[in-house]
Parts: C-alpha cells; structure tokens; sequence
C-alpha cells in the first residue's frame, strides 16, 4: 500500500483558448486547485470565492505565474442572484466568452439532526445546493444563447451517497447536487452542453483541517484503499478532464474520486 501522493502532472493544453470561471477559488482547496490546473491546461480564468481579501491573493499570485491577461477576479457570494450573474457578465466581458463553469462553492457544518437548527439547514443548503443552482441556471442560460456549446462540472461529495453522522445538511444538499446535475444535464444537451460532477471522499486542505477533528481525519482516512487522503489537485485533474473534450460523450455523470471502501 503506497501512502505517497503521485507526481504532479503537467499540463497538456487540454483547455487552450477556452473561457472558464470557478467559484469558491481562493486559497489551498479543491476550487484553488481546479483554477491552477485549468490555466495549466490552456484556459483563461475568472476566479470567484465570498472571502474578498483572499480572492485578491490568489489573483495576485496565479496573475503574476500565468499572466494579467489570463487571470482575472470577482468576488460573488452564490446565495445573491445578482452576484451570480454579474460575475458571468464579467467573465463574459473579461474573457469575450463563457466554456466552462466549476461550481465548487459549499459549506458544511457538523450537528446532529436533533439539535440542528432550521437556521444551520437553511445555510447549508442555500450556499451548496442552491448557490450550484443559480449558478448552473445562469450560465445554461448564456450557453443556450451562445450556442457554442460548453461545460457545466459541479463539486459533489461521496455524503451524497454515504451516510455520515452529524451531516445530514451537508448530504442532502450534497445529494441535491448529483440530482441537479443529472436533471440540467438533460436540458442542456438539447443545445450542446454537457453537465456533470464530481464526487470527492477525502481532500485535505487547511480549511477542512480547521473544522474537522483529527480523529475523524484519521478515521475517514483509514477508509481510504491508498491510505491516504486525496490531494486538492488529484480531484482538479478530474475536473479537467470532465471540462475538456475527451470527456465529450459524457453529461449527466456523477463521477467518484475516492479509493474509499465500505
């Protein structure tokens, strides 16, 4: 059993010329890795996350290695619909186009169904579901009116699929996603956009660190087949995949990346 991540991969150009925006992108998560391996790849890049001055960090730092005119930032929380879409007008006018959209941003929370407010459901639900809602509707929108095609991926969670204690938000929200993707995957490839997701176990980022006791960590690491939890860019890999064209007969995919076992 290894314990030792992969090497990293280089980019290949996958993505060369395309327009794509990632909400939820600051900092050392899924959503920071996924805008990395999207410029590695070719693409040009809107990064959008809820926190302003850790926005303006990670433009600065990816703007400085991939160029000004490549990377560009908008601060947008996803529960305020004219947020959602003044940020696609902007990676419009950025950009002069809209290809994919990464809808990463989620919240989460631990708190047993019996103690858990309607205020902490209605939270969780609101950023993880129904912000990947406005976002998704707004850019099918653009995409339809388009009509060059495109990619919509959404951020799911093995929760979705697998119960956890104490997370009974976060799962139906989760799970609200996959079946959100499945629905608008249909719509969409009436006018050539396709529309999955992706179903991460175990990323470790600081964040998740922060507000996750270690022994959880070690407890849901230990149900991982490789020993070891994903690294952010193991899942953004996939994600590049799904928005790149050799992916191009999939939509309405829910796709594990885990090596999780019962």
């Amino acid at each position: 059993m290894t314990r030792t991540p992969p090497p990293y991969v280089p980019g290949h150009g996958l993505l060369a010329g395309r327009s794509a925006v990632v909400t939820a992108a600051a900092g050392a998560g899924i959503g920071g890795a996924t805008a990395r391996r999207l410029l590695e790849e070719g693409a040009r890049v809107v990064l959008s996350d809820a926190h302003a001055r850790r926005l303006k960090e990670s433009e600065a730092e990816l703007a400085a290695e991939f160029g000004a005119d490549r990377v560009s930032a908008l601060p947008c929380d996803v529960t305020d619909e004219a947020q959602v879409a003044a940020l696609l007008d902007f990676a419009e006018e950025r950009h002069g186009r809209l290809d994919i959209l990464v809808n990463n941003a989620g919240l989460g929370g631990t708190a047993d169904l019996v103690d858990m407010t309607d205020a902490q459901w209605d939270k969780v639900l609101d950023v993880t579901l129904n912000g990947t809602f406005r976002c998704t509707r707004a850019a099918l929108r653009r995409l339809k009116a388009a009509g060059s095609g495109g990619v919509v991926v959404n951020n799911a969670s093995v929760v979705g699929w697998r119960a956890q204690k104490g997370q009974a938000h976060y799962a139906a929200a989760k799970a609200g996603v996959m079946a959100l993707t499945r629905c608008a995957a249909l719509e969409a490839a009436e006018y050539g956009v396709r529309v999955n997701a992706v179903s991460p176990s175990l990323a470790m980022h600081p964040h998740l660190a922060k507000v996750t006791t270690p022994e959880l960590l070690e407890e849901l690491t230990a149900r991982e087949a490789f020993g070891r939890y994903a690294e952010p860019w193991e899942v953004a890999n996939v994600i590049v995949f799904l928005a790149s064209g050799y992916s191009s007969y999939l939509t309405g995919e829910v796709v594990s990346v885990s090596s999780q076992h019962p």
